[in-house]
C-alpha cells in the first residue's frame, strides 16, 4: 500500500490549474497550425493567426489563455493499492482554490444558482469524476471548462432503429446550432450509449484523448472520421467567420447500451482546449 499526503494532492491540483489556463497541449497547438496551413479563407486564416499569437503570449507571460478560466473539472484515476493521508475531496477543493487565486484566474462558480447567483470566490466546487484502476499511483487531470462551449452540450436518446446515420445527423446538428458561440475550431467529444449520465461523461472524456488520436476500434475511428468530414464541410470555420476548419477533431468513446435505447452525448471544447495531468 503506497501512501500520499492530501497536501501533495492539493499542491499538485494548484499548480495543475495554472498550467492548464496559461499552456496549449502540443498537440492542440500542432492541429491548429497545420489547419493555418490548408485555410483558404483570408478571414479564417486571420483568426487562425490571432489564435496561435494569443497562445504564445498567454504561455510566455503566464497569464489566461481566455478570459473565461472555466468550471475547474477535475479527473481522477485511484489505485486500488493507494492511501491518501488526509481527506482528498478537500485537498481538490483546496488546490483550486489556491490555484485560480495565486494565478489570478477568473472565478466563474456562483451558489444558488436559480436563484441569488452568489459567486464562490475561488472558483470552486471543482465538478470531481473518480474512477478506481489497478496499482499504486494517483492521476489527476485538471480541465477548466469554459461556458461558451460548454453550453452547447447535447444530449439525446435515439431509437436504437436510428443506428449509425441518428449518431451522425445529431452531432452535426449539435455543431451547426453552436455556431460560434463555443469559439471553433472545435474539439467534438461525442459518447454513444450507457445511460443517460454516462453517455455525457463518455462525451466529456473523449476530450481528454490528444488531437490526431483515433479509437481502437476501426468502425470507431471511422465514425470519427466521417463525422470530422461532415462538420469541416458545414463551412462554420474559425470563430464562425466561414472557412475549412470548424473542428480540429472528433473524438468518440462508445459503450454497451440497453436494448431499448441508444444515448448520444455530444461536449465541445473550444480551441484553447485545456487539460493537465499528472501522476503522483
Amino acid at each position: 500500500m503506497r501512501e500520499i499526503s492530501a497536501t501533495a494532492v492539493k499542491e499538485t491540483v494548484a499548480q495543475l490549474c495554472q498550467e492548464a489556463n496559461y499552456y496549449l497541449p502540443d498537440d492542440v497547438r500542432a492541429a491548429l497550425e497545420g489547419a493555418r496551413k490548408k485555410e483558404e479563407a483570408p478571414r479564417a486564416q486571420k483568426v487562425l493567426d490571432m489564435v496561435l499569437q494569443n497562445a504564445e503570449l498567454a504561455a510566455r507571460n503566464r497569464v489566461a489563455l481566455c478570459q473565461d478560466t472555466g468550471t475547474c473539472v477535475v479527473f481522477l484515476e485511484v489505485g486500488q493499492d493507494v492511501h491518501i493521508k488526509g481527506d482528498l475531496h478537500k485537498a481538490i477543493e483546496d488546490g483550486v482554490s489556491k490555484g485560480y487565486k495565486t494565478g489570478y484566474l477568473r472565478s466563474s462558480m456562483v451558489r444558488q444558482p436559480f436563484s441569488k447567483r452568489l459567486n464562490t470566490g475561488d472558483n470552486t466546487p471543482a465538478v470531481i469524476h473518480t474512477e478506481i484502476v489497478a496499482g499504486e499511483r494517483l492521476k489527476v487531470t485538471i480541465m477548466p471548462k469554459g461556458g461558451g462551449c460548454e453550453n452547447m452540450s447535447r444530449l439525446v436518446i435515439l431509437k436504437p432503429g436510428e443506428g449509425r446515420e441518428g449518431v451522425i445527423n445529431f452531432v452535426v446538428r449539435a455543431v451547426e446550432e453552436s455556431g460560434g458561440n463555443p469559439c471553433p475550431p472545435v474539439i467534438v467529444g461525442v459518447g454513444i450509449g450507457g445511460t443517460a449520465d454516462h453517455v455525457m461523461y463518455l462525451a466529456k472524456r473523449a476530450l481528454l484523448r490528444k488531437v490526431g488520436e483515433h479509437h481502437p476500434d476501426p468502425e470507431v475511428a471511422e465514425l470519427e472520421q466521417e463525422l470530422l468530414n461532415k462538420i469541416n464541410a458545414t463551412g462554420i470555420g474559425p470563430q464562425a467567420w466561414g472557412g475549412r476548419t470548424t473542428a480540429l477533431a472528433v473524438n468518440v468513446e462508445s459503450f454497451p447500451a440497453h436494448i431499448t435505447a441508444l444515448p448520444v452525448g455530444v461536449n465541445l471544447q473550444c480551441h484553447s482546449a485545456r487539460f493537465k495531468t499528472a501522476e503522483l
